[in-house]
């Protein structure tokens, strides 16, 4: 058996920055994965996706990008040119570079300390490892809904991956998976219809972030159907079949092609966490606050939480080695930036103002509308940007924004989150005319100001 210091399942955003770190750290890795090494990003999810919203803009705005040119972009992006299938060789080749050990096969957990690999191909391979890291990903989540096997439904696989533009699209879930794609496909003329269980888009981020998704989105095309949920699909018959989408109202929406897009599951059941001592409850593992869930076995990535993104995965894969070779570190949860890619982007950190009070924060809420700002007026845009405070300390428990360049500007808030930086400081603060980090920092100077007026 060949043993290493590291042995990684899953070969996505964390699971490379586990390996990378590992070999950084003079430690000893092997990464398994049974697909792409790169995991879903670079080929499904985060970078085709932008790409097409990048095309779909330009196309939308009267410049020259047509949907043939934005399908070959998006296939140059994902390394598929000519090919149907991605190469995944320049991740393999940047990583058996750093001196990882790449097998290609699917893991399972024999014991403690110990992985059996089945190949592709055929055979078997057992290697150890003193630490395990689990980093294996999500994928879309297929619900039980009666006729949908009948069909052969879109994941985000074939929303970001179709070569040929649907002739309408029926988008089954709400969340910046399906906001972004449905205004992709609006904006090259698809007839697109997106039906949310929740009243609005989104739903977990700030409401005035989804109200600037859904004015958005509606403005491109897009049919929107909130709070209503999918009961059953109708298959359609004939040589383009329509298939009918019946929701809770006794409605349906027709679409040549149905989106599933109401959240990722982990593929955990099968890898022999049984051997481990470690039970999934709901599909899913509770992790420490070291991200273990076993003695010297860790989990980075979707599957460890809190929340879901290419950026939270790799500081999770870099943190677990460092963590599992003795660094006194642990992982911070408090400042985790999300942003959806829409035009206009949205983004957000920190806790919403139910959340904060609800947290038992003495905390306010402060906006302002940017459409009526100067970066609104320069550049002919909607949105806001709303922070909520901490009375008590005097600090910014969270930041919410909508328009221009958000998901840039709202790292300002980040740091100042993660240092718990005081609002008289972020208020003095200059921020570059004009911006929407400086509509931002008005309504740092309000929040200063109201603190100010409060005072004993």
């Amino acid at each position: 058996m060949d043993t290493f210091d590291f042995v990684i399942i899953g070969a996505g955003a964390a699971g490379e920055a586990a390996a990378y770190e590992a070999r950084r750290l003079g430690a000893s890795a092997a990464i398994v994965d049974r697909e792409l090494f790169g995991g879903s990003c670079p080929f499904w999810a985060c970078m085709p996706s932008k790409t097409l919203l990048h095309a779909a803009a330009v196309h939308a705005t009267g410049g020259d990008y047509p949907w043939p040119q934005a399908s070959a972009r998006r296939d140059y992006m994902i390394s598929r040119e000519d090919r149907d299938w991605p190469d995944d060789g320049g991740h393999v080749r940047g990583l058996e570079a750093s001196g990882a050990t790449v097998i290609r096969g699917e893991a399972h957990v024999t014991g403690p300390h110990a992985v059996r690999v089945r190949h592709a191909e055929g055979g078997e391979r057992e290697i150890g490892g003193r630490f395990i890291v689990l980093a294996v990903g999500t994928n879309s989540t297929v619900p039980d809904l009666p006729g949908l096997e009948a069909i052969t439904p879109w994941t985000n696989r074939q929303a970001t991956g179709t070569r040929t533009l649907p002739r309408t699209l029926v988008i089954l879930g709400g969340g910046p998976t399906g906001v972004e794609m449905a205004q992709v496909f609006a904006r090259y003329r698809v007839p697109v219809t997106l039906v949310h269980s929740r009243e609005r888009l989104n739903h977990r981020d700030h409401p005035a972030n989804s109200a600037v998704l859904a004015r958005a989105l509606e403005a491109d095309g897009v049919t929107l159907r909130l709070g209503v949920r999918a009961k059953r699909v109708e298959a359609g018959t004939g040589p383009v079949p329509i298939h009918r989408l019946v929701v809770s109202d006794g409605s349906a929406v027709e679409g040549h092609e149905l989106m599933l897009s109401i959240g990722r599951t982990a593929p955990l059941a099968g890898l022999g966490l049984e051997h481990l001592g470690v039970e999934l409850v709901d599909g899913r593992v509770t992790p420490d606050d070291r991200l273990r869930i076993a003695d010297d076995t860790y989990v980075a990535g979707d599957p460890a939480g809190p929340e879901m993104h290419t950026h939270l995965a790799h500081y999770e894969g870099e943190m677990v080695v460092r963590m599992a070779l003795g660094e006194d570190v642990r992982p911070d949860f408090r400042a985790i930036p999300h942003a959806t890619y829409t035009d206009p982007e949205t983004a957000g950190v920190g806790l919403q103002l139910d959340e904060a009070r609800a947290s038992g924060l003495e905390a306010f809420e402060k906006t302002a509308d940017l459409a009526t700002s100067a970066k609104g007026y320069a550049s002919e845009a909607f949105g806001h940007a709303t922070i909520v405070v901490d009375r008590g300390t005097h600090t910014l428990a969270g930041a919410f924004l909508a328009g221009p360049g958000a998901a840039e500007a709202i790292h300002l808030a980040v740091l100042a989150v993660k240092t718990q930086t005081s609002i008289d400081l972020l208020a003095d603060t200059i921020t570059a005319f004009p911006t929407t980090a400086r509509v931002m920092g008005g309504v740092f100077v309000e929040a200063a100001r109201d603190l100010a007026a409060t005072r004993p």
